[in-house]
């Protein structure tokens, strides 16, 4: 699993607005996947510990207290396994079957163009392994380049975090860029659904999800595609 590291984006505005990963989307796909008895090993740029946006621990965020309760309790369990985690520039892509990448805006600062992640993406691609982000983590795909340069998910059919849910109910007007409009020039087929629903695509060895709503789902995807 690989998450950012970044705790800020730089907005249009040349504001810093606190990011970092969104509880709901680590909490609920780390926890899917080691529930059907996967291993789970998250990574970060120099293996820096992930940094929680507050905002998605707030009960209106959460969908109530109860599961901001449960999000908190939750990463407080496994605060041992974030406070060390693995360097993505020494991970090895051939050790793993599998590539899961959580968003929050914080991809969206370092993932994005990470040439760690990019080689990582490019070699798990490659051999057919698994690759999955969500919501904001898709920014990360952007890392992916071959030897031409060119964009190795160009032509691929994915979902991302929409202009739509960013402009209404993200960080709005003010957004750097907007993640779905990056990949669509760079020659991915978005297929979004409507704001805020569950939504999950996949296209061969890639599943991405759309939202936070799409989390459990696009776990239960990998599930079953490394079933």
């Amino acid at each position: 699993m690989v998450v950012s590291a970044a705790d800020s984006l730089t907005m249009k505005d040349g504001s810093k607005h606190p990011t970092g990963f969104w509880a709901e989307e680590l909490v609920v796909a780390h926890q899917t996947l080691l529930d059907a008895g996967h291993t789970v090993h998250i990574a970060t740029p120099g293996g820096r510990k992930p940094t929680v946006d507050q905002v998605s621990l707030a009960a209106e965020s959460a969908g109530g207290e109860e599961r901001a309760k449960g999000f908190r309790d939750y990463l407080a369990a496994i605060d041992a396994e974030l406070s060390h985690p693995l360097v993505l520039a020494d991970v090895d892509p051939s050790n793993y079957e599998a590539v899961v990448m959580p968003g929050g805006h914080g991809p969206m600062a370092d993932l994005y163009n990470d040439a760690d992640l990019g080689r990582l993406l490019v070699a798990a691609d490659r051999d057919g392994k698994v690759i999955a982000p969500f919501c904001h983590g898709p920014a990360g795909l952007l890392s992916a380049a071959d030897d031409g340069g060119a964009f190795v998910f160009a032509g691929c059919r994915l979902t991302v975090f929409s202009n739509e849910e960013e402009l209404g109910g993200g960080t709005g007007e003010n957004t750097p860029w907007l993640v779905e409009d990056a990949l669509k020039e760079k020659g991915a087929v978005i297929e979004n659904a409507a704001a805020w629903t569950s939504n999950v695509v996949r296209d061969g060895n890639l599943i991405t999800g759309q939202n936070p709503q799409s989390s459990e789902d696009v776990a239960k995807e990998v599930i079953k595609a490394l079933g």
